[in-house]
């Protein structure tokens, strides 16, 4: 793993867009060679404004849609369709706007009545059986990720791995449960750092002022934040806007 990229953008308008574009050239990168591009979907306004873009740009039409397959880095424990969830946010702003293959499209699981723990072990195993695969966690193949896109928190959280928080450490498993989150809602499931780390490329996606202390602490080599954890196995980059990048050094 390298060391972490820094490209920062005026505003989040002008970062949301660059970053939709970037998102389109990677997976065209990926599927040059005939084969499926994997990647993480985040959630958030960025990650929202984002989906948009790519859904509205022009070029987008150069991805073969139906060769995506879509994961995602965690979710909020609710009911299915409820607006709070990562997937509805994807599913509204860029999945109802392309011509996607269900089949590839890996929502969390959402509250049916099932354990939070169930549902985190029913998604490690629908991790496992992806086809693309590197090295395994507890015995199962986890996909190697072409692109993850992940938010930071102004606690400097990442996914759902908040700091001092237990899931933050769990290394034999590639999705955990997590109670009493300290924002809301309190139940979430998210990938850990090692199924994070199985993506050739991380890129962090922040906007706002509220991230800024946050952004400098996990870019420091002593820093213990989550968000200083995930990195790609061929890039990391800090994807940013000048109000997030402010406390830089």
């Amino acid at each position: 793993m390298i060391d972490p990229e820094l490209l920062i953008h005026r505003d989040a308008t002008a970062l949301a867009h660059a970053v939709a574009a970037r998102f389109v050239t990677a997976l065209v990168d990926a599927q040059s060679n005939g084969g499926v591009a994997q990647v993480v979907l985040t959630g958030g306004r960025v990650a929202a404004a984002v989906y948009r873009a790519v859904a509205e740009s022009p070029v987008s039409a150069t991805i073969d849609w139906q060769r995506v397959e879509f994961w995602w880095g965690d979710e909020r424990f609710l009911p299915p369709g409820d607006p709070e969830r990562n997937e509805t946010q994807a599913r509204d702003a860029l999945l109802s706007q392309v011509d996607i293959d269900p089949a590839r499209v890996h929502p969390m699981p959402a509250d049916t009545g099932q354990t939070p723990e169930a549902a985190a072990e029913a998604y490690a195993t629908e991790l496992a059986a992806t086809i693309s695969a590197l090295s395994d966690v507890k015995g199962r193949a986890v996909p190697a990720f072409d692109v993850l896109m992940l938010g930071v928190g102004p606690d400097g959280h990442v996914a759902s791995l908040f700091p001092g928080y237990p899931q933050l450490e769990v290394t034999d498993v590639s999705v955990v449960a997590v109670h009493d989150s300290p924002k809301p809602p309190p139940t979430r499931i998210s990938l850990t750092v090692p199924a994070l780390n199985r993506s050739r490329e991380v890129w962090f996606v922040v906007s706002g002022e509220d991230k800024a202390a946050a952004v400098a602490e996990a870019l420091t080599e002593s820093s213990t934040l989550p968000a200083s954890a995930p990195k790609g196995r061929n890039r990391t980059l800090w994807l940013l806007d000048e109000p997030a990048a402010s406390q830089i050094q």
